[in-house]
């Protein structure tokens, strides 16, 4: 088993021991997180759903990240990312969720926000909030997404442990 694999079971071996439910909103992702958790067999006691919201209307959409937000700091931003998992809470009802967005490359990045910027928050339904901000640096754009999945669900595994 690979250490995303490995990863990714023990967040669902978690969740089952604490009766949690997951969902994803991934923008650089695409799907990865989820799809990271949903490789692993019985994997649907604990996914309820993912939102892919690459674009800024898919985020707005789904999500109701606000314009004002978007407008300010940006899609990838750690208030978007805030306001992605907020969102994703409300409209899975599930007990935990991840958000990602970021800048995988090659292009996109700029001296503020360069290329490998990725910013995270997970969320569980009691509140209780944790963000990272990464900058996974001389990666190209796999590296840059397969770092994101593996943060994103260790993120998970710390929220669904305590």
């Amino acid at each position: 088993m690979n250490e995303r694999d490995a990863l990714a079971t023990r967040v669902l071996e978690l969740c089952r021991a604490r009766g949690f439910t997951a969902a994803t909103a991934e923008s650089c992702t695409g799907g990865l997180v989820c799809g990271a958790l949903t490789e692993i067999a019985g994997s649907s006691d604990v996914v309820d759903r993912a939102f892919v919201t690459y674009s800024n209307q898919a985020k707005m959409d789904l999500l109701g990240v606000s314009q004002a937000t978007l407008a300010a700091h940006g899609a990838v931003s750690e208030e978007t990312a805030r306001e992605m998992v907020a969102g994703l809470l409300k409209a899975a009802g599930t007990s935990l969720g991840v958000s990602v967005t970021g800048i995988a490359g090659p292009g996109g990045g700029s001296e503020a926000k360069p290329v490998g910027l990725v910013h995270f928050a997970a969320a569980r339904a009691d509140g209780r909030v944790i963000v990272r901000r990464e900058v996974f640096a001389g990666e190209d754009r796999s590296g840059v997404r397969a770092h994101a999945v593996m943060t994103a669900l260790a993120m998970l595994a710390e929220l669904a442990e305590g």
